[in-house]
């Protein structure tokens, strides 16, 4: 027993270092934010400011060339969030298909969703800027957006695992009850995939919060900019960085996403224990 207690303590102790090690670079993000903007790299080494000040904030929250930070907050939150509808409902929807309708060459067409995944981002970029400005779409957030609702390839796979996971006697009682399969998806299946919907959910959310290429190369009217891009404009806009304010507006923009974290955290812990019975 008190082997097992020392070694509790040991493993316990090895945790909390690595903890501390992983989230120091975030206590110094947020603590820096409340230094001058002077003292920010002149006294790196020190945790804690001499001197506390909001004036970061303050800076930060004015924006650039008179555009507030709540514009950015806002076009960020637009984008992240019907983005996120899209990419979750047509993925579910993909997923449905693979998992449970027979249709022919099913591995063929699944294996090509898995190749989409592998390709870099960059070999697509240039047909898809090509393909947007003959629709007339540049300068909007639609190319970002839209091609959201046409599946995205890791969480097709990640959900349809998931959907394999569920086991088919409830698909025979629905259909026994009248169901189609419409009707099985929306009154078994979908209901059963909440934990795989959330994870996809907070992967969505937060890949188009920190998306800036796309975002650049989209959207040329500064008040369209997104908060990934004016974080750069912090760097960019003078001849001398203001440091304190990217740092305070990136404390800000990690609200979001926390917020987002811990309001499926539920559903994610829920998944994972499924997973394991499973």
């Amino acid at each position: 027993m008190r082997k097992e207690k020392k070694q509790n303590w040991l493993f316990d102790i090895v945790v909390l270092i690595v903890a501390i090690l992983m989230l120091y670079p975030i206590f110094w993000l947020l603590f820096s934010s409340f230094k001058p903007n002077s003292d920010i790299f002149s006294t790196a080494t020190q945790l804690f400011p001499k001197k506390w000040t909001l004036a970061n904030y303050t800076k930060g929250f004015q924006g650039i060339a008179g555009i507030p930070f709540v514009t950015y907050i806002f076009n960020s939150l637009k984008i992240a969030v019907i983005s996120m509808i899209g990419a979750v409902c047509s993925s579910a929807v993909i997923s449905y298909g693979f998992g449970r309708i027979p249709f022919k060459r099913k591995g063929f067409w699944f294996a090509c969703v898995l190749v989409t995944m592998m390709l870099p981002q960059e070999i697509i970029m240039v047909p898809q800027y090509l393909w947007f400005n003959k629709l007339g779409w540049l300068n909007s957030i639609r190319p970002i957006v839209v091609p959201s609702y046409f599946g995205q390839a890791f969480f097709i796979f990640m959900m349809i695992q998931f959907v394999k996971g569920i086991p088919t006697d409830l698909d025979e009682a629905a259909k026994m009850d009248g169901c189609g399969r419409v009707g099985i998806f929306f009154r078994v299946i979908l209901p059963l995939m909440k934990p795989s919907l959330a994870n996809s959910a907070i992967f969505a959310f937060y890949w188009k919060w920190e998306e800036l290429i796309g975002p650049m190369l989209y959207l040329t009217n500064p008040k369209n900019y997104t908060v990934s891009i004016a974080l750069k404009q912090f760097l960019d806009s003078s001849s001398s960085s203001n440091w304190g304010a990217m740092f305070s507006m990136s404390v800000i923009s990690l609200l979001p996403v926390l917020i987002i974290f811990f309001m499926f955290q539920k559903y994610i812990v829920e998944g994972i224990s499924t997973t394991g019975l499973k």
